[in-house]
């Protein structure tokens, strides 16, 4: 109970910390996951029912003689489920129980088919995740069918059987039929999980509300909490309520996840105040196409080979002080970084010594892709990298001449850092062992889109 409360109680302390400020995402269910749920829970259900019958009283004469009944298995042909608009999920089942009844001198086999109807509230539980309750079970029995090559079977003998297999699975069908529902709901609590973005920083995302449900599909209303080091990133402004409109994304998807603006200022918030986003540019000295040296710097800049005679190592320290902005329009999405860069050189007492500093804005574009529960990104620059000088300890200088050179070792150095960052990706909303599979991602007007299949790796 103790594990169970553990992550309620914190996010309940959390939330008057946070506030609004909690980035917003809906991840949408619709009709084509429960077909897939329906035979990938084929399997569970079929070894669910697999109950035990206790010992059939057969009446042999006046004698009351105990006999062995034992069901040898169960097939499950037939598994459907639809939503109920404003409640949850109903299932039609249709299952063949074969069993057997040890009497002597020779033993019985039936088949009997069974109908299986339940209804499944789907609700919002104390720890914020979707939790599963059964309202309404029922079991319709129909005859039993002696298995081909039994004896012929004594039709009062047949009725009690059925009487007795009939009174057993009534109470205990129900009851596993539950009991494989409290099995789900523990997985559908993984949701709350922590999941790493980086060393020191996670990602948690948990429910709001109560879930929208219609005949086509399951909506969840999902926040998001990053962590950096233990404390909760929290954007400067209120996050505004994320609403998915209820026609994006192609038809037939299972899932339809939409990500707000929210989600992608927090993230790159968090990687700002982690300073993942910095970086230091070096380059080999020896190296005939090495650019970072003073060599070439001195003849660009007299001061610079004043100082250095003898080629040294430079370094380019790029800090990034304020916080990138991602902008997402129809088809479209960009980042925009204004990163300080600090050019340094090695002195002769192996002591850096600063040269110069310039401001850089750089305007990215920015691909989005999904590989199993993560969204990734690939960046790619678009048009010129903007220079101008912040400072200078070596004299004037001539923004033109140094532009081409700090723009070539600059830019490539910086798209591989921030393409093996985003490459990393940060977690979509999941369950344990749940992926998405063949996603698509739809950059639209302040918000993203994905739509996708799941697949369940047992």
């Amino acid at each position: 109970m103790a594990r169970a409360c553990g992550p309620g109680l914190l996010l309940t302390l959390l939330l008057p910390v946070i506030g609004a400020s909690m980035p917003g995402t809906v991840v949408r269910l619709n009709k084509a996951v429960l077909s897939y749920v329906s035979e990938i829970g084929k399997a569970p259900l079929q070894r669910a029912l697999q109950v035990t019958v206790p010992h059939f009283l057969d009446q042999r004469g006046e004698v009351l003689q105990p006999t062995r009944v034992r069901i040898l298995n169960v097939q499950v042909p037939r598994l459907h489920l639809n939503f109920i608009a404003g409640f949850g999920v109903r299932m039609l089942a249709a299952a063949n129980f074969t069993f057997k009844v040890f009497r002597v001198p020779e033993p019985l086999e039936l088949i009997l088919p069974v109908v299986l109807l339940a209804d499944a509230r789907v609700a919002q539980s104390s720890i914020r995740t979707p939790v599963v309750s059964i309202s309404t079970c029922l079991s319709l029995f129909n005859n039993a069918i002696v298995f081909d090559g039994s004896h012929r079977v004594a039709p009062l003998l047949l009725v009690r059987v059925q009487q007795h297999v009939k009174a057993v699975l009534r109470n205990k069908l129900c009851l596993s039929i539950s009991n494989l529902v409290q099995d789900l709901n523990v997985h559908l609590g993984t949701l709350i999980g922590l999941n790493p973005v980086g060393p020191e920083s996670q990602i948690r995302y948990f429910m709001i509300n109560a879930p929208n449900i219609t005949n086509d599909y399951i909506s969840l209303d999902i926040n998001a909490v990053l962590f950096l080091l233990g404390k909760p990133i929290v954007l400067p402004v209120d996050a505004a309520p994320f609403m998915l409109p209820e026609h994006v994304g192609p038809n037939g998807a299972m899932a339809t996840v939409g990500l707000s603006q929210d989600l992608f200022d927090s993230a790159l918030l968090l990687l700002q105040k982690a300073g993942a986003l910095n970086l230091d540019i070096t380059g080999q000295l020896k190296s005939d196409d090495n650019l970072l040296n003073t060599s070439v710097l001195g003849q660009l800049i007299p001061e610079v080979a004043r100082q250095f005679p003898e080629p040294m190592p430079v370094v380019l320290k790029v800090r990034l002080g304020t916080t990138p902005v991602a902008t997402l329009h129809t088809n479209n999405a960009t980042l925009w970084l204004q990163p300080f860069v600090e050019v340094l050189a090695v002195a002769s007492n192996s002591a850096f010594q600063s040269l110069f500093s310039f401001n850089v804005a750089v305007n990215l574009s920015l691909q989005l892709s999904v590989s199993k529960v993560k969204l990734q990104g690939t960046t790619s620059v678009l048009g010129e990298v903007q220079i101008t000088v912040a400072s200078s300890n070596v004299g004037f200088i001539n923004t033109d001449q140094v532009h081409a050179l700090m723009g070539t070792v600059f830019e490539k150095p910086l798209l591989d850092h921030l393409n093996a960052l985003l490459g990393m990706g940060i977690a979509l909303p999941n369950l344990v062992n749940l992926h998405y599979v063949t996603p698509e991602v739809f950059v639209h007007e302040g918000y993203v889109v994905i739509s996708s299949g799941l697949f369940y790796q047992r």
